[in-house]
């Protein structure tokens, strides 16, 4: 259905992403006892408003994040954003919903002064501000985790080596193991499988790393187990893969070209094909420029050709950019997949999640020192777009970058900005250390919301 109706894409990441932040957010504060009048998702005109006990829940016109209306003595000073003000906003001869025995806003009791925000403990009042960014990090590592069990473990069932990356602690690597190697042990346990030969690059225990091929054995200098080089060593081997076509991208310069899902490459720009890192080789070294493809499909040869897009990368240590051609295929799926146990995926998805949260405190951070442009910063068109084009992907796409976009929430709501989480929290430290309360000016977001801005 996502692949049909992809435009529900932005509606489920923008909705469930902002929901489960402010949900965070309004359940500690109950828990806490502060009053809570209001929840709403988006901001402006009310679309859809529905009371149920003291809260009133909203549906908003403006779909860019979401608040949590808490009982606080700054309401008359905050409550612009919201669309006014709280004071006689459901009054009996216009509103039916008014209360005779309710409090401010839904009937003409004030709010006591023990239910407001700030007259609870510190402790209390960090819990509930950091509610929101907890529950977007379980929201990620739930989605991350029932991902990877509905997936299972990809079984990579070849040893054979299709091609190796330079790798700087071992400057001979590329001479020592070549494209068409079968890997037969590593560090003295034989290997089935690709999965077989990572696991055993990883954890192997000794800091000399034996690997041994149907030409010999090569002894690297690879550390600690799971150290740096042992993951430069992973990610500088590459298994063999066929070059078969599995996917082609509408609209691609593949696309247009002529490439289709099952052609098997058997020449790419006059070279013939071993395997789909030699392709991926020419494409990349040919941005804008037509490369010709000579494929198999259906028992006949086709020659097409194709033009590469050009994509740029910007490299912010040496501040280079370099340019690489993309012309939107994948490879054929070769590989098997078997179940695995809910305990393991519980601890790939915490990976995975740890990883994201270090991938966006990255890029946050080399935007602060200039290292990354802010163009790099992606905005409510750029995660529309994303979430579109995941849409069409599939359910696992989608909640794929549902995953990495409640990190990204989580991690930008706790920015010391004074409208997010971390600004607020800032806030209520520097005055507990004060003693009082800072002046408020009528523009301040105060502490009367929990507000998700990052959109």
């Amino acid at each position: 259905m996502l692949s049909k109706l992809p435009w529900l894409g932005p509606l489920i990441v923008f909705g469930l992403v902002v929901f489960v932040h402010e949900l965070g957010h309004f359940l500690a504060a109950k828990a806490f006892g502060v009053y809570a009048p209001r929840f709403s998702i988006g901001f402006g005109t009310a679309l859809l408003r529905k009371r149920f006990g003291e809260t009133e829940y909203i549906l908003a016109a403006l779909p860019l994040g979401g608040y949590v209306r808490m009982a606080s003595r700054d309401d008359e000073a905050t409550a612009f954003i919201e669309g006014g003000s709280e004071e006689g906003a459901h009054r009996p001869e216009t509103d039916k919903s008014y209360d005779p025995n309710g409090m401010v806003p839904f009937g003409p009791k004030p709010v006591p002064a023990h239910r407001w925000f700030e007259s609870k403990p510190l402790w209390q009042r960090l819990v509930i501000m950091l509610a929101g960014v907890t529950m977007n990090i379980v929201l990620a590592l739930v989605v991350a985790t029932a991902l990877i069990k509905s997936e299972g473990r990809r079984i990579t069932e070849t040893r054979a080596i299709g091609a190796v990356d330079s790798v700087s602690w071992a400057p001979e690597l590329r001479r020592q193991l070549v494209v068409g190697d079968t890997i037969v042990s590593v560090a003295g346990h034989s290997v089935g499988t690709w999965n077989d030969v990572q696991q055993q690059i990883t954890s192997a225990p000794d800091s000399l790393l034996a690997i041994r091929t149907q030409r010999g054995e090569v002894v690297l200098p690879a550390g600690a187990p799971r150290g740096e080089r042992r993951a430069d060593l992973v990610n500088a081997l590459v298994p063999f893969l066929p070059p078969v076509i599995g996917k082609v991208e509408n609209g691609t310069p593949a696309w247009r070209g002529g490439l289709r899902p099952g052609d098997s490459l058997l020449a790419v720009g006059g070279k013939p094909m071993h395997t789909w890192m030699d392709m991926t080789a020419i494409v990349s070294a040919s941005p804008g420029r037509p490369v010709e493809f000579t494929v198999a499909r259906n028992g006949e040869t086709h020659t097409l050709t194709v033009k590469p897009e050009s994509t740029q990368t910007r490299n912010a240590a040496t501040k280079t950019t370099t340019y690489r051609g993309m012309i939107g295929v994948t490879l054929k799926d070769v590989s098997r997949r078997e179940p695995i146990g809910l305990g393991e995926a519980a601890r790939a998805g915490w990976r995975g999640t740890w990883a994201s949260t270090g991938m966006v405190i990255g890029a946050i951070r080399d935007l602060f020192t200039g290292r990354a442009p802010v163009s790099q910063l992606g905005g409510l068109i750029t995660i529309t777009t994303a979430s579109v084009a995941a849409a069409r992907d599939g359910a696992t796409q989608l909640f794929a970058l549902l995953a990495f976009l409640s990190i990204n929430l989580a991690v930008m709501n706790l920015l010391p900005i004074p409208i997010l989480d971390g600004g607020q929290i800032v806030m209520n430290i520097a005055e507990a250390v004060k003693g009082s309360p800072f002046a408020r000016t009528s523009c301040a977001s105060g502490y009367s919301r929990s507000a998700s801005y990052s959109w």
